[in-house]
């Protein structure tokens, strides 16, 4: 049952991304533009790496995430 709600949760908050990355493009434009991200162009071939991107979006997660824990942590009486 537990289970059941996480999975819910998460996507939902999918969805939710998912349409602000579909409605609202222009607040995400500097996703892969960011000092550090790399991209090759050469004949026909296209290779992009954004690492500074990557790096900065598992930071916040990493943040949310553990505001989350702890929140939940102390409103279910610090189990």
């Amino acid at each position: 049952m537990e289970l059941g709600r996480w999975l819910i949760a998460v996507g939902l908050l999918l969805v939710a991304v998912g349409a602000m990355l579909y409605f609202l493009p222009r607040f995400f434009g500097w996703f892969g533009h960011l000092p550090g991200d790399i991209r090759i162009e050469r004949d026909g071939v296209y290779v992009f790496i954004p690492i500074t991107s990557m790096l900065l979006v598992s930071v916040v997660l990493t943040l949310l995430l553990n505001l989350v824990g702890y929140l939940l942590a102390l409103f279910s009486g610090g189990r």
